[in-house]
């Protein structure tokens, strides 16, 4: 049986390929607007899910982010709705009353004209917004977190306890919720509403407080916080390199970001990154922690991670070349169109969901 487990647990991909894989979709998302392409991410986010979700409590968190998007397109609508938008347009569909404004308020509307151009242009904007949310959504969905912790390095250690904390605290509130909704309907007693929302919001913050002291109470039975004897010469050179590496790499994309940086943005970003990983791996000389069966990259782990890259770098070469394509105009307000290679780089992504090994079991 013993061998079984640990078969079972090699098995399993490494998080940080579902994380790499995940944010490379949200920042193809980033280069388009349009909602075709947008669409066709989204589809691809939610067949690898399905297909590779686990069963545990941390998956279920995809439908809260789904509907998290949702939420994100609304509000995004109804501020261009009554806050007005700065894209002229000669298809009204409405006219709100406007709300006269003081003189020191001058460029903001409320009320007043609502153009077809203008909902088009906030439903692109909030398209966008909700894929990258939905990304997100699926790299929670997917990624074992207490697994991803221990395949930081030494020197992220405490930031990633805290980040872990932070992206499991979601998934376990919406559990609690749907727990306690199902317990309340079985008893006959509303699980709607205000009333609803009392008796259900008191026992899921009295299970978060339990948590957060249990957690509390396992980290100190494992000594965390516990650091090795480090010279000052050591910890000196570490500060340096990690503050010059991300100084540099702030810098290097700056530099890819404007049109004078073009020269020096790549080698300043390249230096800044070895600077940074060099400073990481030696502040990992303070942390006495131990790995027990660690993750290891395999070979379908780095196709998970290309799958993912691949597609924001052939969308954002495709936003290069053909900027119109993906990103579609509303003034004249036109019929956006799916252009073909950039939706075959899009459909990339669907590589984990054939070569990503079967959800792991609970435990």
């Amino acid at each position: 049986m013993g061998s079984g487990t640990r078969g079972r647990h090699r098995a399993q991909l490494h998080p940080g390929a579902w994380w790499l894989w995940a944010l490379s979709l949200g920042t193809a998302a980033t280069r388009t607007t349009n909602p075709l392409l947008l669409a066709l991410l989204i589809a691809v986010s939610a067949y690898v899910v399905a297909a590779r979700r686990p069963d545990t409590p941390w998956s279920r968190s995809y439908g809260a982010f789904v509907k998290l998007a949702l939420a994100v397109i609304l509000v995004r609508l109804l501020f261009a709705t009554v806050l007005g938008s700065p894209i002229p347009g000669t298809h009204t569909l409405l006219t709100l009353p406007e709300v006269p404004l003081p003189a020191w308020a001058q460029g903001i509307r409320l009320g007043g004209e609502v153009t077809a151009e203008a909902l088009t242009f906030a439903l692109y904007d909030g398209l966008r917004l909700a894929t990258l949310l939905i990304c997100v959504g699926a790299a929670n969905a997917l990624a074992n977190p207490s697994r991803l912790l221990k395949s930081l390095p030494g020197a992220l250690y405490e930031m990633g306890v805290a980040v872990v904390v932070a992206l499991t605290f979601a998934p376990s509130l919406i559990a609690d919720v749907q727990r306690l909704r199902a317990a309340r309907r079985l008893r006959g007693r509303p699980d709607k509403g205000v009333r609803g929302l009392l008796h259900v919001g008191l026992p899921v913050l009295e299970g978060a407080l339990e948590r957060s002291v249990s957690l509390a109470a396992a980290m100190d039975a494992r000594g965390y916080g516990r650091t090795a004897q480090v010279p000052p010469a050591v910890r000196r050179t570490t500060a340096a390199l990690t503050l010059g590496g991300l100084l540099g790499v702030c810098a290097g994309t700056y530099g890819l970001l404007t049109a004078e940086g073009a020269t020096y943005g790549l080698p300043v970003l390249l230096a800044g990154l070895t600077a940074a990983l060099a400073g990481l791996r030696l502040g990992g000389r303070r942390s006495l922690r131990t790995r027990y069966r660690p993750d290891r990259w395999d070979v379908r782990a780095w196709l998970v991670v290309a799958s993912g890259v691949a597609v924001a770098a052939l969308l954002a070469l495709a936003a290069a070349r053909d900027p119109a394509a993906l990103n579609p105009g509303v003034v004249p307000l036109v019929a956006p169109t799916l252009p073909l290679w950039p939706a075959a780089a899009v459909l990339l992504g669907l590589l984990p969901a054939f070569v990503a090994p079967d959800p792991e079991e609970p435990s």
